[in-house]
C-alpha cells in the first residue's frame, strides 16, 4: 500500500485559454494535515475543486488511495471516504443539532428522504449522534437550532456531520473564514483532534493556524507549485517570501 492517500501527476486547467492550475503534482501522507496556501489567485480554490471532483482536469490523473479518480463523480469519491466539508455543511437551520447528525448519518442508507417520512427511523441514530457531537464539543448545544447557533459552533456542527460519513479523508476548503480568535482556535483544535486517524487536506488563509497544525504545506503561485515542506521551511523560502510580498509575510501572518 502506498503512503499517499491522495496523488496528483501534472494536473492541468484551462479555462479558455487561461491556465488556472499548470501541472500540478501532490501527494498527500496518509494521516497527515495537509495544507494548501498561496497568494490570492494562486489557483488554490480550482485546484481544491479539482481534487474533490467539482472540476475535471484538462490534463493530468488524481488518484485516491491507489484508483484512479480522474474522472469520478463527488458522490462517487465521497463512497470511497473522500469526504468535501462543504457537500454536506449546509445544516438544516430549524433542526436541531441532534437532527442534523442523524440525517447525515441516515444518508449512508441510501434513503435521502427518510427524515421527511419517520422520525423512528432517525431514532436509531440517536446514540452514534450524541457520540459525534460530544467528539466535537456540542454536547451543550444537542438540543439547539442549527440556525440559532453561534457561526463557530455551527461550523463544528457542520464537522461532525462530515464524520457521521465516516470519511477517511477529509477535505476543508477554508475552515476557518469568518471567525473570531476564540473560535478559530477552538476549530483548529476540533482539526488536529479529528485528523487522529484521518488524512486532511485543507486551503486555509490562517497561517497561524497552518504553522500551528499542519504537517506539510504545499504553496500555489500563479496555478505552479512553489515550494513544499514544514512551515520552517516554507516560511524561510525567498521565493515564497516574495510571492507573499503586496499581501503578507508568512512569518506571523494571520488572515490573507
Amino acid at each position: 500500500m502506498s503512503a499517499y492517500a491522495l496523488e496528483t501527476d501534472g494536473v492541468t486547467k484551462e479555462f479558455s485559454g487561461f491556465t488556472a492550475v499548470n501541472d500540478v503534482s501532490l501527494r498527500i501522507r496518509r494521516h497527515t494535515i495537509h495544507a494548501l496556501i498561496g497568494p490570492n489567485g494562486a489557483g488554490k480554490t480550482t485546484c481544491f475543486n479539482l481534487l474533490t471532483k467539482f472540476l475535471e482536469p484538462t490534463r493530468g490523473s488524481i488518484r485516491y488511495e491507489g484508483r484512479d479518480i480522474t474522472r469520478s463523480r463527488p458522490a462517487d469519491v465521497a463512497r470511497l471516504g473522500l469526504v468535501r466539508s462543504f457537500q454536506i455543511s449546509a445544516v438544516f437551520p430549524n433542526f436541531s443539532a441532534l437532527d442534523n447528525v442523524r440525517i447525515a448519518l441516515q444518508r449512508k442508507r441510501g434513503d435521502s428522504f427518510d427524515f421527511w417520512r419517520s422520525d423512528k427511523l432517525l431514532r436509531q441514530y440517536d446514540s452514534r449522534a450524541r457520540e459525534l457531537l460530544d467528539e466535537v464539543g456540542l454536547s451543550a448545544w444537542t438540543d439547539a437550532k442549527a440556525g440559532e447557533m453561534p457561526y463557530g459552533r455551527k461550523r463544528a456542527l457542520e464537522i461532525a456531520a462530515t464524520l457521521a460519513l465516516d470519511p477517511q479523508m477529509l477535505l476543508l476548503d477554508e475552515p476557518m473564514a469568518g471567525m473570531g480568535h476564540e473560535d478559530i482556535d477552538r476549530i483548529a483544535d476540533l482539526i488536529k483532534r479529528v485528523a487522529e486517524g484521518r488524512t486532511v487536506l485543507m486551503v486555509e488563509h490562517n497561517l497561524s493556524v497552518v504553522s500551528r497544525i499542519c504537517d506539510v504545506i504545499t504553496v500555489l503561485t500563479r496555478g505552479k507549485v512553489l515550494a513544499e515542506g514544514d512551515y520552517a521551511v516554507v516560511s524561510a523560502n525567498p521565493s515564497v517570501q516574495e510571492a507573499y510580498l503586496g499581501s503578507e509575510s508568512p512569518e506571523g501572518a494571520g488572515h490573507g
